[in-house]
């Protein structure tokens, strides 16, 4: 057990490492590194080039260099320090202009007056030397290009430079924790033995100054350390936590960023290749095989968990098992993660299908324990504990079921042809080309009738999905479409909301909901309330024993799950969610799940968890945190309780509702916030900035860009 838990240790820290810390924490730390050094070196070349008379009065009696002319010397100077310093913060040719920049710090340092600022800088440029710029610059953007371009010997010069970063980088990473741990011993041994002696004169090259920031204690202790390559990120994150501390006691100790910046770099990428931690991991590997993610000894008799479903509440639940010990398997039928809640924006040609859904594979890349399955699911045989897919069967001990929910036209299955629900991003698609076409076909009307008949857009279900289509359309049509056509004007489409309650948003406060109602008929929405729809075929719906001729119809109205209850002849609800027990899983099924909109869970506060993005992730989390602790063999986790965040819906433009209990929100700051949230919850930054640019363009310009009509007609 000793030896299993040793195991588990070795391989989370390794995850965290390289997950939070070089994923997250790595790229920003980079950029802050390199922004630090160019803003130094910039404002001194941009000084000396305002003032050129002071540049030359340096080059000749400050900083002479023997075998150029002052002019010579200041005009080179200055462009490593200008020149530089811009393509070091942009990320650009990042190594050729680290080298110059590295040899100016070390002539400034050595034939001029010393300060341990200079040794930081040469340091810190030289592993921009070695290694490059991070993940945020622009060499990072171009190098998969370019190592595959016609470009004469860039190519080459790629492939040196990863040469140079695969091998030089540890070797250089050595370098650095010995140098630091040289520093480190130095300040403590001048701090805690007498003065005089072999400590009377101290070498240029040890910044022995801004070591000294570092408490003695931590100093003596974390040089010893860092010597001998023991521990390293865990003395680097020492080291980094004494001297904020030390600093946060002295402001005025603004040099030690460079200490911050030197011991960050030691903390993500460890010891180099000559330290005990690089030969303990080696050994430990050798022996302990369980230790290589990438050896298949290592998932080998790993207890095996099966995820169904990679929406809001499977990838939760995979995400929370990364590192765990046990062999996770999610299975999809599609290769993406889908933010349903921003479909409609798809569907009304705001955004691109692209900026809403990210790979399921790449975001697991660096989670060897999870493996990603494309395929359809048809069955679960609990006596066997095996998944059946089209592919064969999967075997599991932990199955966890988070398989959604899709339409339900309670019972009225024949009106599906003619009004579309929106789940998945094929009906996010066919709804923009039904909207579109309708648009370019009523510019080709004969009649005035088919005309009406083409622009009027029906939406049955008054919940946040309708209300936000209708409010989208109506926007499309009165702004989005301006000037575009010459037989009518497309502010006169008429949109309807058709809600069979009494009033809109029924899990809001009435108050909101009235809110809502308002915006939307601002926005020229019709809103039948207390509505039933009675029929609806391809020229129109039955209202309440009104006919509406309308072309496009769109369906909003209710979910049901997927037939995930069926697979396990287990207990539903009326919408066929399974009900699951406080720990959410399933009754008379050991080790079974079931999570999201495929679960009927009673963990708010006895109260139906609602089918919301977040009730999803918080059930995903939970139901990882009980296996994990089964296969601990640790106490189970508390029944799992859900914890509101709130809910939002938007109108348009400027316009949504909020409700967070105690708060509630309307209008602007409703529809800012509503904005925020749903970036935040978007998966990988590329999604983010794409979904923040599209919006801010459209809330700048009235104009939407994905305005394609794609796809066979199927009316």
């Amino acid at each position: 057990m000793a030896l299993a838990n040793l195991i588990q240790f070795s391989r989370t820290l390794s995850d965290f490492t390289t997950r939070v810390l070089k994923g997250l924490a790595w790229p920003k730390i980079d950029l802050l590194i390199r922004l630090t050094l160019a803003e130094i070196f910039f404002t001194s070349g941009l000084i000396k080039l305002l003032s050129w008379s002071t540049a030359l009065y340096l080059a000749t009696y400050v900083y002479p260099v023997s075998f150029m002319s002052p002019a010579t010397a200041a005009v080179v100077g200055v462009s490593i320090e200008v020149g530089g310093a811009v393509l070091l913060a942009l990320g650009f040719m990042t190594r050729y202009a680290a080298v110059p920049m590295l040899l100016l710090s070390l002539v400034i340092q050595f034939a001029y007056k010393p300060f341990d600022s200079q040794l930081f800088w040469a340091a810190l440029f030289g592993w921009y030397a070695v290694v490059g710029a991070g993940p945020v610059s622009i060499d990072q953007l171009l190098r998969n290009g370019l190592a595959d371009s016609a470009l004469p010997l860039i190519p080459r010069i790629l492939r040196f430079s990863g040469w140079l970063r695969a091998l030089g980088g540890p070797v250089y990473l050595s370098a650095l924790r010995i140098w630091l741990a040289a520093a480190l011993l130095t300040a403590a041994a001048h701090v805690m033995l007498p003065p005089g002696g072999v400590l009377a004169t101290l070498p240029e090259w040890v910044p022995v100054e801004l070591a000294s920031r570092v408490p003695a204690g931590i100093a003596l202790g974390g040089g010893v350390l860092l010597l001998l390559g023991l521990g390293t990120r865990l003395v680097g994150v020492a080291a980094l936590l004494g001297v904020v501390a030390t600093a946060m006691m002295d402001p005025r100790e603004t040099a030690a960023v460079y200490l911050l910046m030197s011991f960050a770099i030691l903390s993500i990428f460890g010891g180099g290749t000559l330290s005990l931690d690089r030969a303990l991991t080696a050994l430990m590997r050798k022996y302990m095989p369980q230790l290589n993610p990438r050896d298949p000894k290592a998932l080998a008799g790993l207890p095996r968990v099966v995820i169904v479903g990679a929406g809001f509440a499977g990838l939760s639940c995979a995400a929370s098992l990364r590192g765990a010990r046990a062999a996770v398997t999610l299975i999809d039928r599609a290769n993406y993660h889908l933010f349903q809640p921003l479909l409609y924006q798809v569907a009304t040609a705001a955004l691109s299908p692209g900026d809403i859904a990210a790979p399921v594979r790449q975001l697991f890349r660096t989670a060897d324990n999870v493996q990603v399955l494309l395929g359809t699911v048809t069955g679960v045989d609990p006596a066997a504990r095996c998944v059946k897919t089209e592919a064969g069967d999967i075997h599991y001990d932990h199955l966890v079921l988070a398989t959604g929910a899709t339409h339900s036209y309670f019972g009225k299955d024949a009106w599906a042809p003619y009004a579309p629900g929106l789940k998945r991003i094929e009906d996010a698609l066919e709804i923009r080309r039904k909207i579109l076409t309708a648009f370019e076909r009523a510019e080709a009307a004969v009649t005035g009738s088919e005309r009406a008949a083409l622009l009027t857009f029906l939406i049955v279900g008054g919940g946040p999905t309708g209300v936000e289509l209708a409010g989208a359309i109506a926007e499309l049509s009165r702004f989005g479409m301006d000037k575009e056509f010459r037989q009518f004007d497309p502010a006169d489409a008429r949109v309807v909301l058709v809600q069979s309650a009494p009033r809109l948003l029924p899990a809001f406060p009435e108050s909101l909901a009235a809110i809502a109602q308002r915006s939307l008929e601002k926005l020229g929405v019709e809103v039948l309330l207390g509505s039933r729809v009675e029929a609806i075929d391809a020229d129109g719906v039955a209202v309440s024993g009104t006919r509406i001729v309308a072309k496009t119809v769109l369906w909003a109205a209710g979910v049901t799950a997927s037939p995930a209850a069926k697979w396990l002849a287990a207990d539903a609800d009326q919408a066929g969610r399974i009900k699951v027990g406080p720990d959410l899983g399933v009754a008379g099924f050991q080790n079974v799940y079931a999570v999201g909109d495929t679960a009927s869970s009673n963990g708010w506060s006895g109260q139906p968890v609602p089918g919301l993005a977040p009730a999803a992730k918080q059930a995903g989390a939970y139901a990882a945190r009980v296996i994990k602790a089964k296969l601990a063999s640790h106490a189970a986790p508390p029944p799992f309780r859900y914890r509101h965040l709130g809910s939002l819906a938007t109108i348009g433009r400027k316009a949504a509702v909020a409700d967070f209990g105690a708060v509630k929100l309307w209008g602007a700051p409703a529809w800012w916030l509503w904005g925020f949230i749903h970036v935040g919850f978007l998966v990988g930054l590329r999604n983010r900035l794409t979904t923040m640019i599209n919006w801010f363009w459209s809330y700048l310009t009235f104009r939407g860009g994905i305005r394609l009509i794609t796809g066979a007609d199927r009316s």
